[in-house]
């Protein structure tokens, strides 16, 4: 057994082996399927290997089995489960042999992509061809279902039909493009034509029986009719186009009037119901096809002779029989509807056609109808996967098969035979293609299909084999790597409907260009016709076309020209720009499309106004209307500082009614407590009054931290907490339940109490604005009257103050202009004309204006008005001074006097009026600033009252908590007891199954021991039974009355693979064993094995012995297999017994475990405190784990911690008294401790006395009387020799200076000297280097060598002194070392 570990390794080092490659990821595989049996479990997914897990116990064992390279996505064993089936999300099938361990067999290789649609190959007996979206084109034989071919277009698909007059297959795809194939060699189908018919994709492909044409139906209302047989080259005829969205075609041959018809089935968007129109396609439209198109290759109304027909009902699917009957698949309601469609009602006057007869399909979801060849059978197949078949006539079904599940998306199409014998039905997104074949139909059904397809047959049998030898004849189609690799933008195939005025005409040069211009390499059939008729029409109607052209310029010259001087004249001469319009036509068509998508714009408009309105509505109503105290705000006038309200909801009186039950429901439990109190008072009489005393003092410390034990302050901000029953007896749920009622009526009395101190702040505040306004009047006043321009501060309430102003709209929020109609126009109009009339009335007022004239307005000067005086001065003013005469100079000085009295007197009012200015700005600051202290003031509040409810909604958080907890916990325990009722039943049930069981083995040992019995007395009758027979036959017959006959043993593994197999040791499975035995027998019985010599009759007695003995060993193997089988099922019901046992017994000690959580929660509350900032002081950010704490009442620890500091101040005295004790002790210690070592000391000294040595010192210290003016003069000798060597040591010191000093002297002259040398040295280098080169120039060769020598002689005598003077300087060294040693000793105090 391995470790899961160990089989993880394993696993990866297996694959590695297997694959040589890099490992996969199988830490984590993906599992999708398994398949269990005996010996284990398989299992399979995205990594494309077999598992087989071998589990035994706890522990298991796995291996690779196989690797397929592809996710498995299924795993199905056989009946025999000797083959596992692994099939793959590809669809490829493999098989799997457990017993041999090999590598898994390919089954079936399919498609990876879904089946499109599949059809019938010509004659429709042998093959079908099918088509995937991918393109793959596939070859089928139907008697197997083997694959004899594929072929890849590369290209999507959208569509596929076989033609009945050829072996060929259309192909349609997403680019709008149809391949033709040639399958006439079913082994290499090839492309052998391709035809481009538009940019819209082709939706379905469809030949008619007779196989002569095409229709191709594509998006946008198109359908194309082709020409289908290969002699004529796939030709396009024509297309129509419809005016609604087609939802199905289908086609009906008329072989008598050689007609084709096509029936269509549009969906109408404005009604809903469906519209069926019919056109008859005739052969004639092969032959003459120009007669029946126009020149953009569009077929003639004529020509198609177009029906139309409304239906009642909305329709999906629609096929019409030759007596037109009509069956459509309705889409409202899952029924059948049969209608009858009558020649008289025409396309001109169409009537709806209402239903004869509706069938319900029995089916869900959208379906559609398939007609069979013949038209006797009508096929219904919907997105259930269902597929119904019935009689056309009856509408009886006459089959019904489950084909596709509904997951899969039900069934995508289906098609049948010619010879209606199978049924091709394709799936939707499940990839499977099923063939159906008919087991059950009457005779007659079979003789009427068969009998068509033979006169089909024979209509088609000559065209048939002429275009499949046009087909085999034609060349393969070679792909356009350019024009297949690119891909068409989606938009291309969303283009509008093509019309034949899609022409375009430029102004500069007249160019035309086709909206639909392309390269000829990728040109629709469309485009190609369209770019043939706009050449030809280009060059039919060139002179027309230019004459045109230049009339056009020439008017939109004359126009401009016009234009040109209307702006040239005056405003009332001008016209407007839109009477320069020609088109008067087109104006007013434009203006009416104007008015139109004004009138659409506004009808939008209004809906979103009133979807707007209704949202306001239900937004006010619900968040404005249903609250009593409405949200609001105050705000500071200098600061940046808000106060936000509380806004409340009016409560229920669901509400207020449990409000009022819990309040007296806790009045009569606080009464209760009282009585039951009163009553322990009563008993406890004879306390001693200091207890009482005692309990006093912890009630009035209890009082004094009841906010502590609360866990709020609701009480300091208006809540009434003595209602709150206590945090210790909140036990049962009902208490947990009032609490938080009563919870949330103190938060909503907290809220309600700082409202009103709110709405106090902003009456305060309204007030302030209009004591601000008020002096801002007179303020206003002192400004005019100074003639300042001050901007002055008006303080307003805000939106976030007024909250109603945000559900009215004033006219300064809307910034565009006001539309008015035309009688409000003309009413302002008349109302502006009053005032303007009231106003020159007011102004043509004679009193006032001599008012004004005389005395400046008013009849009386106040004091406001001094500073607007001013004195005139007189006339003469204007003459020169020396003119005036003694009179006027008088006037000009009581003038200047006045003039001066006016000054000062405005001057003063001037100051006056300053100083009040500045004492209403300073009191409107002073009022504002305190207003702003008493809105901070309030901050300060709300975030003590925001803490407040925090701790309450902390409470009812805990309480709720506490509430589901032990609601899921009451739920876990209901549970359990459900599961143990269960197993007790189980067990009950496993304890009789087990008696029973008993019961039967004992019965089945007695038998089985009988048969043992039964065997054995066969075996030893025998030579009584042939006791006549000689004895050399009878050992001969003894040997063949042992030999047994060869039986195969596969049953038996069979059985042992099978865990699903019936029971072994029933009457049949002992009857299918013996049946091979007996058949074995028989072989041996024959007389060719009879001995030689022996009678017949005797050989035929032996063979029946024999038969006999060996039926009686099988029955006893069979009883003894039997026998283990019933004690193996014993077994394991015991074993599940004891199972059961066990798990009644963990079902216990759960509910023991919940039983005991259960009074945990009601005994272990959560209890909310209140503790002082700096309270609780942690070493670490981690906060510890409190789970394991207790609870305790304050003054028993306050008890104990006086006990404790009494104990210990009883033992710190204590240890004082020992203390001192024992440091008398240690001082009498070192008392005797310091007299042992002085008798040391004077033994050391006494020793040291009589060992003493005496020197020549110590002989003067003792012989000497006066020694220390002996010391004393000694020592003043040496201090004059230390006086004199210093003396001389700084002699020295000056010497050696002074020998610097001229050392140093030396040192400049010897560096003068050597600068003089190297000038010298420069100008005899420059000699010897003349000398050099007459030297080089004369033949001086000898003297040079003699110069030479002399030169080397003289250096070696250099040499020599040099080393003579290192060895004297050398000498002199270690002379004057010994100079210095014998001094040092002569003199060794120096």
């Amino acid at each position: 057994m391995r470790k899961i570990s160990d089989v993880v390794s394993y696993v990866r080092r297996e694959v590695q082996k297997k694959k040589g490659g890099k490992l996969k990821d199988l830490q984590k595989p993906d599992l999708f399927a398994m398949a269990f049996c005996n010996e284990g479990l398989y299992a399979a997914g995205s990594e494309g290997i077999l598992f087989f897990y071998h589990i035994k116990g706890l522990q298991y064992e796995m291996k690779i089995c196989t690797d397929v390279l592809q996710p498995i996505s299924s795993l199905i064993f056989s009946p025999d489960y000797t083959v596992l089936l692994l099939v793959t999300d590809q669809g490829t099938v493999y098989t799997y042999k457990p017993a041999h361990s090999e590598e898994a067999v390919k089954l079936l290789d399919a498609s990876s992509s879904c089946f499109l649609a599949a059809d019938f190959l010509t004659p429709g007996n042998k093959y079908c061809v099918s088509v995937t979206i991918s393109g793959e084109v596939q070859v089928w034989l139907l008697e197997d279902g083997t694959c004899f071919s594929k072929l890849n277009l590369d290209t999507e698909a959208t569509a596929m039909a076989c033609c009945p007059s050829s072996n060929s297959v259309a192909v349609g795809t997403k680019r709008g493009q149809i391949y033709f194939l040639d399958v006439t060699e079913v082994e290499a189908p090839r492309v052998v034509h391709r035809i481009f018919l538009s940019k819209f994709p082709v939706l379905s492909l469809h030949y008619d029986q007779s196989g002569q044409f095409l229709i191709a139906r594509a998006t946008e209302g198109h359908i194309f009719i082709l020409d289908a047989r290969p002699s004529k080259l796939f030709q396009v005829l024509g297309y129509v186009v419809m005016a609604d969205e087609v939802l199905d075609l289908s086609v009906v041959s008329d072989f008598k009037n050689d007609l084709v018809e096509v029936v269509i089935l549009l969906n109408v968007a404005e009604v809903q119901r469906a519209r069926l129109e019919i056109f008859c396609l005739s052969s004639a439209l092969t032959t003459d096809n120009d007669k029946y198109v126009n020149e953009q290759g569009m077929l003639n109304a004529s020509a198609i002779k177009k029906e139309q027909y409304d239906l009642d009902y909305p329709l999906s699917s629609a096929v019409r029989l030759k007596d037109n009957i009509v069956y459509g698949y309705c889409t409202c309601a899952p029924f059948i509807c049969k209608y009858h469609l009558s020649e008289e009602n025409m396309l001109e006057d169409p009537s709806v056609f209402l239903s004869e007869k509706r069938t319900p399909s029995n089916q869900f979801g959208s379906g559609f109808l398939c007609l069979s060849p013949n038209s006797r059978w009508l096929a219904s197949a919907a997105k259930d996967g269902v597929l119904f078949i019935y009689h056309t006539f009856t509408m009886d079904i006459l089959a019904q098969k489950h084909c596709h599940s509904y997951q899969g998306g039900g069934i995508r199409s289906m098609v049948f035979s010619l010879d209606g014998k199978f049924i091709l039905v394709n799936g939707e997104n499940d990839g499977a293609l099923v063939c159906l074949k008919w087991k059950k139909i009457k005779k007659i059904e079979v003789k009427e299909a068969a009998f068509h397809w033979q006169s089909l047959l024979a209509i088609l049998n000559n065209s048939t084999l002429n275009e499949n030898v046009v087909l085999k004849s034609m060349a393969e189609w070679q792909f356009d790597p350019e024009s297949t690799s690119e891909s068409l933008p989606e938009e291309k195939f969303k283009e509008a409907p093509l019309k034949s005025s899609n022409v375009e005409v430029t102004e500069e040069d007249g160019n035309v260009t086709s909206l639909y211009s392309a390269s000829t390499n990728d040109m629709t059939w469309i485009g190609q016709k369209i770019k043939k008729v706009i050449r030809e029409e280009t060059r039919r109607f060139a002179n027309q076309k230019k004459e045109l052209q230049m009339g056009i310029k020439k008017l939109r010259k004359t126009i401009q020209k016009m234009m040109h001087e209307n702006e040239q004249v005056p405003d009332i001469e001008k016209l407007d720009q839109q009477e320069f319009n020609l088109d008067i036509e087109e104006q007013e068509r434009v203006q009416a499309e104007a008015e139109q998508e004004v009138a659409r714009v506004r009808k939008e408009i209004e809906m979103e106004n009133l979807a707007n309105c209704y949202l306001q509505d239900v937004i006010k109503h619900e968040c404005w209307d249903a609250m009593c105290v409405k949200g609001r705000a105050v705000k500071c006038f200098h600061m940046a500082c808000e106060v936000k309200n509380y806004p409340l909801k009016e409560r229920s009186e669901e509400e207020l009614a449990t409000l009022e039950k819990v309040l007296q429901l806790k009045k009569i439990e606080t009464a209760d407590l009282k009585v039951q109190k009163k009553n322990l008072e009563i008993e406890s009489e004879t306390v001693l009054s200091k207890e009482e005393g005692e309990k006093t003092e912890e009630v009035m410390a209890d009082d004094s931290a009841s906010y502590c034990l609360i866990g709020s302050l609701s009480s300091q901000y208006g809540g009434d907490t003595s209602t709150l029953y206590h945090q210790w007896d909140l036990h049962t749920r009902e208490q947990k339940v009032n609490q938080i009622v009563l919870l949330k009526d103190i938060i909503y009395k907290v809220k309600t109490a700082f409202n009103k101190e709110f709405d106090i702040v902003a009456r305060q505040k309204e007030q302030e604005i209009a004591r601000v306004k008020e002096r801002n009047l007179r303020i206003r006043d002192i400004l005019a009257q100074l003639d300042l321009q001050v901007e002055l501060w008006e303080p307003a309430l805000t939106d976030d103050e007024i909250p109603e102003r945000a559900l009215t709209v004033q006219d300064p929020e809307i910034k565009v202009e006001k539309y008015l109609s035309q009688q409000e126009r003309e009413k302002a109009e008349m109302l502006a004309k009053l005032e303007m009339e009231r106003r020159c009335a007011a102004m043509d007022n004679e009193r006032l204006r001599a008012l004004n004239d005389m005395m400046g307005g008013v009849l009386e000067v106040k004091k406001e008005d001094i500073l607007k005086m001013d004195i005139p001065p007189p006339p003469f003013i204007s003459k020169p001074e020396h003119v005036w005469n003694d009179e006027e100079k008088k006037i000009f000085r009581e003038h200047e006097k006045k003039v001066k009295e006016l000054n000062e007197e405005k001057e003063k009012y001037r100051r006056a009026l300053e100083n009040e200015l500045k004492k209403l700005e300073a009191s409107i600051q002073e009022t504002t600033q305190n207003f702003d202290e008493t809105v901070c003031k309030l901050s300060e509040r709300k975030v003590k009252l925001e803490m407040v409810i925090y701790q309450e909604e902390l409470k009812i958080v805990n309480l709720v908590y506490a509430l589901l907890l032990n609601e899921e916990l009451d739920t876990r325990e209901a549970g359990l007891h459900n599961f143990l009722m269960k197993k007790e039943k189980e067990k009950v049930k496993a304890a009789r199954t087990i008696q029973t069981t008993k019961n039967k083995i004992e019965a089945y040992i007695d038998t089985y021991e009988n048969a043992i019995a039964e065997e054995k007395n066969l075996e030893c009758g025998f030579t009584k039974q042939f006791a006549d027979v000689p004895a050399n036959l009878l050992d001969e017959l003894f040997q063949l009355y042992k030999h047994r006959p060869k039986t195969p043993m596969t049953e038996m593994l069979l059985d042992t693979a099978n865990p699903y197999g019936d029971c072994s040791g029933s009457a049949e499975g002992y009857k299918d064993a013996l049946t091979p035995l007996m058949k074995a027998m028989d072989e041996l019985d024959s007389p060719g094995h009879m001995p030689n010599g022996l009678d017949p009759s005797v050989w035929e007695h032996f063979c029946l012995a024999r038969r006999n003995k060996m039926e009686s060993e099988k029955l006893v193997k069979w009883k003894a297999r039997t026998l283990a089988e019933m004690q193996a099922f014993l077994q394991r019901r015991m074993d599940d017994n004891e199972k059961i046992k066990s798990e009644i017994e963990d079902i216990f000690q759960e509910l023991t475990w919940l039983q005991e959580e259960k009074m945990k929660l009601q005994l272990n509350l959560t209890v909310q405190f209140l503790l002082k900032q700096g309270q609780v002081e942690l070493e670490s950010t981690e906060i510890p784990d409190y789970a394991d704490a207790i609870l305790i009442n304050k003054s028993i620890i306050e008890e104990l911690n006086c006990s404790i500091t009494a104990q210990g101040e009883k033992k710190i005295a204590s240890m004082v008294e020992c203390k001192e004790f024992s440091k008398g002790i240690f001082q009498l210690e070192w008392e005797h401790k310091k007299m042992r070592m002085q008798i040391e000391d004077l033994e050391q000294k006494a020793r040291d006395i009589v060992t003493l040595p005496i020197s020549k010192d110590r002989q003067l210290f003792l012989t000497v009387l006066n020694y220390d003016s002996r010391i004393a003069h000694r020592i003043s000798v040496m201090e004059q020799t230390l006086g004199i060597m210093d003396k001389l040591h700084k002699k020295n010191v000056k010497n050696r200076q002074k020998r610097i000093k001229e050392l140093e002297k030396c040192i400049s002259l010897k560096e003068q000297e050597n600068y003089e040398l190297s000038l010298e040295l420069k100008e005899m280098l420059v000699s010897v280097s003349e000398r050099r080169h007459i030297f080089e120039a004369a033949d001086t060769q000898h003297v040079s060598k003699k110069i030479a020598k002399q030169r080397y002689r003289e250096i070696l005598k250099q040499k020599h002194l040099r080393g003579l003077v290192k060895e004297q300087e050398e000498h002199f060294e270690i002379l004057q070392a010994e100079v210095e040693r014998l001094r040092s000793r002569t003199f060794p105090v120096l």
